[in-house]
């Protein structure tokens, strides 16, 4: 049973609701462990077409210590008390590594997650299908070794504890990106990237939010996710959630999911401890 969901925001970046009422639902849904993980504001000329950075940069503080305050006076839920954790969810972008390196110790974070959603200076999770559609096999084929590219250089720095939504990339080309994998040369891309992930400490989440994306499918696809087994790789869970009714969400499949690759247990950050907890 997963009773840790450690990837959500809240209405201070893209999402739609309160830190209380995240909250409010993962008592409801009987977790133990709640970690909140608002977004890093980005440096200028790293932008979204539907972009939040100067609501999130303006209300930073107001997350921070909203979170806190929770945190300090855990409540009883469904399964006991519910522990909440303070995190963020880093961006990994092109030349920025100093900025991000400031960020990461901006608050006394329990644990960070490393996430990479551009490509360059392009914000590939904040385009739609359609825009997709218009690249050849080819051009999504290099849009994946670019990302997975990146998301090495990411697990290198040392600077993270999980692996968010490892395969975001697929998020509008899920069948593009199955072609994809189906190669030697990606196959080895991502396990000297999976090998990265192992030796630098981190754990790899395992993902809802892409059932509720045009994907349809959970982060990491299933080849992935047979990589890290063999790995042996520590993974964590998550909804990614962006609203309340999206806290704990498909944790019953994502349980049955890592089971039949013979995930046994699964992980959760704090102030550098590493907490193991059975599935």
């Amino acid at each position: 049973m997963i009773r840790a969901d450690i990837h959500a925001h809240t209405l201070y970046s893209h999402g739609k609701d309160t830190p209380q009422a995240m909250y409010a639902a993962a008592l409801d849904k009987g977790l133990e462990i709640f970690g909140f993980t608002e977004h890093c504001p980005r440096p200028a000329g790293f932008d979204y077409r539907n972009e939040y950075r100067e609501n999130l940069a303006r209300h930073l503080p107001d997350y921070a210590r909203e979170v806190t305050e929770l945190k300090a006076a855990p409540r009883e839920g469904k399964n006991g008390l519910c522990r909440v954790l303070f995190g963020m969810e880093m961006d990994w972008l092109d030349g920025q590594e100093e900025f991000t390196r400031a960020a990461c110790r901006a608050y006394d974070f329990d644990y960070l997650l490393g996430s990479v959603h551009f490509i360059g200076h392009w914000g590939f999770d904040d385009n739609t299908q359609k825009d997709w559609a218009a690249f050849s096999q080819e051009e999504c084929e290099s849009r994946y070794t670019a990302y997975f590219t990146a998301w090495e250089a990411m697990l290198r720095s040392g600077l993270f504890n999980v692996a968010a939504h490892p395969d975001l990339i697929k998020i509008f080309s899920v069948e593009q990106f199955h072609i994809w994998l189906a190669s030697p040369e990606s196959r080895a891309l991502l396990k000297r990237a999976l090998t990265a992930l192992r030796d630098s400490g981190m754990s790899m989440e395992i993902s809802s939010a892409g059932l509720r994306k045009p994907c349809c499918e959970i982060y990491p696809a299933p080849p992935v996710l047979a990589l890290a087994a063999e790995l042996d790789l520590p993974v964590s869970f998550a909804s990614d959630a962006h609203s309340a009714l999206d806290v704990a969400f498909g944790f019953a499949r994502l349980a049955s999911y890592a089971q039949s690759f013979g995930f046994k247990e699964y992980t959760v950050f704090e102030k550098g401890r590493t907490l193991r907890r059975p599935l």
